[in-house]
């Protein structure tokens, strides 16, 4: 098989969370470049109805879903929809995400658990659910979760007190591996992306408070820009990762490596 063809997407179904902006966008836009039927699912209908505006004029079609992972009966309606629609998925991108800024001792647990519910009850159950149901009956599947430098290392307090985010994303790391090990049988690729620092809607108030100490964390100095995920999105979900499971890959720009 051609390097092109081990990467191409061609015909291939790819189910993205939190789909309709930022880095999920960014991984939207790779995988449609490189042929593949989109499914994007996010909570504002608005914010769905744009990205899907913004893919059509790079040539990309895609579906989208309103859905609010952080309800648990909310999986099944939306892998209903994508199944009705496309008759399979072959490519979950488990990208959406919430976050919280409080010291440790004053956290809410409230926050603490809608952030738990988002970022890694809602990966399990939506995993679980497509597994089940389409990738394990198929024997083959890609499942990439998007997880964070803040899941490896503990970060600064200073610009990112954010212990139940981190906490979650920690599990990600973990969860990634632990399916990846149970699900290779099936020929289903689990891994996982750790995004640095990226401008985004979730990181703004944190890039605002604190950018040029970030910046000086950072080995390359500077932030994630928009063409960053593409490559990684594509590796981890093309054939290209055939040997590839239960790793987590860190596009941080040297971040962990200090």
């Amino acid at each position: 098989m051609s390097i092109k063809q081990l990467f191409d997407l061609t015909g291939k179904v790819a189910l993205i969370t939190g789909g309709s902006r930022g880095l999920g966008l960014q991984m939207a836009e790779a995988l449609g470049e490189m042929g593949a039927k989109l499914a994007l699912t996010a909570r504002k209908v608005n914010e769905l109805e744009e990205a899907r505006a913004h893919l059509k004029t790079l040539g990309i079609d895609s579906m989208i879903v309103s859905s609010d992972l952080s309800r648990t009966d909310a999986v099944a309606p939306l892998v209903d929809q994508v199944l009705a629609q496309y008759g399979t998925i072959d490519i979950l991108i488990n990208n959406a995400g919430a976050t919280w800024g409080a010291p440790a001792e004053d956290h809410p647990l409230d926050a603490w658990q809608k952030v738990i519910n988002v970022n890694l009850t809602g990966i399990f159950l939506l995993s679980q659910t497509v597994g089940k149901r389409v990738m394990i009956p198929k024997r083959k599947g890609k499942i990439i979760n998007l997880a964070s430098i803040a899941g490896l290392v503990g970060t600064d307090p200073h610009w990112m007190a954010t212990i139940a985010y981190n906490t979650s994303k920690g599990g990600v790391v973990n969860f990634t591996r632990s399916l990846a090990a149970e699900w290779a049988q099936y020929n289903i690729n689990v891994n996982a992306i750790a995004p640095g620092v990226f401008p985004s809607k979730m990181s703004k108030g944190m890039i605002a408070h604190g950018e040029d100490m970030i910046l000086n964390a950072i080995p390359m100095r500077r932030l994630g820009g928009p063409e960053e995920l593409k490559g990684v999105a594509v590796l981890l979900a093309s054939d290209a990762s055939n040997y590839v499971t239960g790793q987590t890959i860190a596009v941080d720009g040297g971040l962990v490596c200090i």
